[in-house]
């Protein structure tokens, strides 16, 4: 029978009621012809009951335990009333011999009487024997049942002895027996399995049994994302997920044959607190998990950006100053995530420990006899420090620090007791433990390690001594950003940004950035730049500017630490600006030397820019995977080496007349032969082209150039791979006329790729030269030639008219579709002062198929010259900057003119207008 208490069960369903009901039907026209009422009443119960428990789900939103359990109840119930009409109505037998006996048993989830709404129901039948006519019959008939309820059923049929080989052979089949709850029929089947299973199957198997379940938990982890941090976790598989807690009782019921998860306590292998944790952890996710399968009508365990906002209503979480009801709901799920992480690292220990003093041995130093040593009065012994007694972080909290920075420093792993330890006594944190001088001063070693700091901190973190210790880190501990951009949580964003900047120091990401890995070495403090990373998103989720509130802790923190003035004047500074140099980087126009000399006003000394660099590499990387791209490293490269060129000679090195000198004397060389063409063709562009593009851009263009003035339709398309930025370059030549910026990014956009940064150019005879860099959705390049004539052909028919833009772009989905969850109001700024030369437009809007053409059009409609395009995709929503000008050459100005522009850019950017042309 079920050991799980359900309030008011009959409300849930009647077995007794539907029984009769059914006996009498039965009895009344026989089981066939009774068979479509017979269904309907069964249906009715189900349904009724699935209403019941969403009722009360509604009710009280956090019972996840009473909805799981009432589902399993549910089943149970039409499970038997099924199985006692096919066996007494459908297939009766007076006198059954002894093969014609059958059992029904629950398992996986289900066995644990853990079902969420929308789950498979999992059930092993048990026979004596094979191929016994009536069980055979008794089976089909009773699934036929189920299947025609609408029920996802998982299910086999098996003798006893097969069932008990397969549960040797296969993993998947031992945890489902492993998990076998009775349901009905022939409890003596039930309990010769039982029995047999343990004896058989289970004994002397232990140690094989936790060794597969963690390599299967590993895998798992590793195809959802190998962090209980990825902003759209599975609830279910994901890393601090269910199957995580659920991997725990299955091996502590394995090696101790506990009955329930409150046996793991008297085993030793959880304390009362820590059991409580896991209750809290379990019933939390099983509840999230009860609403996405009500919201979704499925069995959904993905916690995505839309489905986020509706459980946290539907959980009661509500907006509060600087955090929204979704990010104080994600939140919460992420510190129970954390808390199953830790428990999980605990408990496995444990049973380590259990299996190796069962054995009289501990893995690599089986047969060892090797004594511990001693580290300031700490144990180590096999690779592990542990605390020599209960009470030594009691008689000095410091020590809840120094064993951390021990263990850094020493490259040992801390003993799973003394993290129970640490994590009950870590409480013991206060203000005179955080105002210690030597508590400071072991944090900041610890932070600046140079084994591995990142793996210490999160320890640390998971012990919640980190954000004891500094009370702001705790603020944004487990905190997420609702976007599409940032794939962890801000406290495992700042841990894995300081593990990346320790790799850069020792040389490990030299391929990926090979100036930073240089620039580490040349900074005047190592310890100000890791205080910087660890500080650069402290005051994220307060409301108003991060940056600057983070400025603010920095002052006050710094000190602290134990850092001088200097640091402490650079750290807040870098917290300050630790954006500016990737925003000028992506959304503006490095050629233009007015950038440069923005960026180097505010930057103002060698030592802040090479700092800066190592804080925007590593944040930037740190976002998630695929954020840092050649391209990125490439722009970076650019503004560094223009910004320090300036800061160290006080002036550019070369005047405009002698940057273009040497620019064009650079191209003649890579020319070689066709050299010439620069005195012949390159009179044709003014200095402004030979500033902006590369050397080795300007070559293919006049080779390009020459070739197109003899093309009847002065027409020329050049597409390839451009290795050196990560994306592709695709040249447009043409005899310039209005409106063909828009036509070829229309184009672009219909083969499917992004454009990440334009430069249209126009010789004085009047033709256009329009350098693009496209990629991928994914932010790859295109490279093969299919690709590449794809992009050829779609610009093309975009410039010939050969088809109809609009409603072409408008079927076009949006990759990200997900960005449809976010809310993204348009925004358009205009700045006079970026340039010299040019008005800057920056729009920002949500991203979306062809955002770029539409907002080239407007420009074009409002009479502008576009002569540079960038643009910057954060997850769900675009920074496009344009260069402009008016069709005389010169700034835009004028209120009314203004207004008039952002408002045709708002129309084009907006989600009304992309509906619009959906429908058209």
């Amino acid at each position: 029978m079920t050991n799980y208490r359900i309030h008011n069960q009959r409300a849930i369903i009647d077995r007794r009621t539907l029984s009769e009901r059914i006996v009498a039907l039965a009895e009344e026209s026989g089981a066939q012809k009774a068979r479509p009422e017979i269904l309907a009443l069964l249906k009715q119960a189900l349904d009724s009951g699935r209403e019941e428990i969403r009722r009360r789900l509604e009710e009280k939103p956090s019972a996840g335990y009473e909805c799981v359990h009432g589902q399993a109840f549910l089943i149970d119930q039409l499970l038997r009333v099924i199985h006692d009409h096919v066996t007494d109505h459908v297939y009766p037998v007076a006198n059954r011999t002894a093969a014609e006996r059958l059992a029904m048993i629950a398992v996986g989830g289900y066995g644990r009487a853990e079902m969420a709404p929308q789950s498979d129901v999992d059930i092993a039948f048990i026979t004596p024997t094979r191929r016994a006519p009536w069980c055979e019959q008794a089976i089909e008939a009773m699934l036929y049942f189920f299947w025609d309820l609408g029920l996802k059923v998982g299910h086999s049929s098996r003798t006893v002895d097969d069932s008990l080989r397969m549960a040797r052979e296969d993993l998947t089949v031992r945890t489902a027996l492993l998990e076998g709850r009775f349901i009905w029929g022939d409890r003596g089947l039930y309990d010769e399995i039982s029995k047999r299973f343990w004896d058989e199957v289970v004994k002397g198997s232990e140690r094989q049994f936790l060794t597969e379940k963690l390599v299967e938990r590993d895998q798992r982890h590793k195809r959802m994302g190998d962090s209980r941090y990825v902003v759209e976790p599975n609830i279910k598989d994901g890393k601090g997920g269910l199957r995580d807690l659920q991997t725990l009782y299955w091996i502590g019921k394995y090696i101790h044959k506990v009955r329930s998860a409150a046996e793991l306590v008297d085993v030793g292998l959880l304390t009362h607190g820590e059991y409580r944790s896991f209750r809290r952890a379990e019933g939390f996710l099983l509840a999230v998990r009860c609403h996405l399968h009500f919201i979704t009508g499925r069995a959904e365990d993905r916690l995505t950006f839309d489905m986020q906002r509706r459980v946290a209503e539907r959980m009661n979480f509500a907006d509060r100053p600087g955090k929204s009801a979704v990010e104080r709901f994600m939140q919460f799920y992420f510190l129970q995530a954390k808390r199953v992480g830790s428990l999980t690292g605990v408990f496995l220990a444990h049973i380590e420990d259990q299996l190796s003093r069962k054995r009289g041995q501990r893995g690599f130093f089986a047969g060892w006899k090797q004594k511990a040593r001693e580290i300031k009065g700490y144990s180590v012994f096999g690779g592990r420090i542990a605390a020599p007694s209960g009470d030594w972080f009691r008689k000095d909290p410091v020590r809840l620090i120094e064993i951390f920075q021990l263990a850094e420093a020493n490259g040992l792993e801390i003993h799973p007791e003394t993290m129970r330890q640490i994590t009950r006594d870590s409480t013991l944190i206060k203000d005179d433990v955080r105002d210690d001088p030597r508590a400071n001063a072991l944090f900041l070693d610890l932070l600046a390690g140079r084994n591995d700091p990142e793996m210490v901190l999160r320890w640390m973190n998971e012990a919640e001594v980190f954000g004891r210790f500094v009370p702001d880190f705790g603020r944004v501990n487990a905190q997420m950003q609702f976007d599409m951009y940032h794939h962890y949580t801000v406290d495992e964003h700042t841990i894995r940004a300081i593990g990346l900047l320790s790799k850069i120091e020792k040389g490990e990401l030299e391929r990926d950035h090979p100036r930073s890995s240089k620039l580490i070495h040349e900074v005047s403090s190592r310890r100000a730049i890791y205080v910087a990373v660890l500080l650069h998103d402290i005051a994220k989720g307060r409301g108003g500017d991060h940056s600057v509130l983070g400025a603010d802790v920095a002052n006050q923190l710094c000190p602290r630490f134990g850092l001088d003035d200097a640091e402490t004047e650079l750290v807040a500074w870098l917290v300050l600006n630790h954006l500016l140099m990737s925003s000028t980087a992506q959304k503006r126009d490095l050629t233009d030397p007015k950038t440069i000399e923005d960026f180097v006003s505010e930057v103002q000394s060698v030592e802040r820019l090479r700092n800066l660099l190592l804080l925007t590499a590593v944040d930037i990387r740190a976002v998630g995977p695929g954020t840092w791209n050649s391209w990125k490293r490439q722009l970076l490269g650019e503004l560094y080496d223009a910004a320090q060129e300036r800061l160290r000679l006080g002036h550019l090195r070369h005047g405009r007349k002698e940057r273009v000198e040497a620019k064009k004397a650079a191209v003649a060389t890579r020319m070689d032969k066709n050299a010439g063409l620069i005195a012949e063709i390159g009179e044709q562009f003014g200095d402004a082209y030979w500033i902006a593009e590369p050397e080795d851009v300007i070559a293919l263009n006049l080779v390009q150039y020459r070739v197109a003035r003899e093309i009847k339709d002065q027409l020329s398309i050049h597409c390839e791979y451009y290795e050196a930025r990560g994306a592709t370059l695709v040249t447009v030549i043409a005899a310039d006329h209005p409106g063909l910026f828009y036509r070829i990014a229309g184009g672009i956009h219909l083969a499917g790729a992004n454009i990440i940064d334009a430069r249209i150019h126009t010789s004085r005879s009047g033709w256009a030269v329009d350098n693009f860099l496209v990629q991928d959705p994914l932010g790859n390049p295109f490279r093969e030639a299919s690709q590449l004539d794809r992009l050829k052909n779609a610009i093309g028919d975009a410039l010939a008219n050969r088809i109809e833009l609009v409603p072409k772009l408008a079927q076009r989905p949006l990759p990200r579709n997900r960005a449809g969850a976010f809310d993204v109001a348009p925004r358009v700024n205009f700045d006079n002062t970026a340039s010299n030369r040019f008005t800057v437009i920056e729009v920002n809007a949500r991203d979306r198929s062809a955002l770029l053409n539409r907002l080239a059009r407007a420009l074009f409609e409002a009479k502008l010259m576009v002569h540079s395009a960038h643009i910057t995709a954060y997850g769900e929503s675009a920074a496009d900057t344009f260069y402009v000008t008016d069709l005389t050459g010169g700034k835009i100005s004028g209120e009314s003119r203004l207004n008039e522009i952002r408002k045709r850019l708002l129309e084009a950017a907006s989600d009304h207008r992309q509906k619009q042309l959906e429908d058209a």
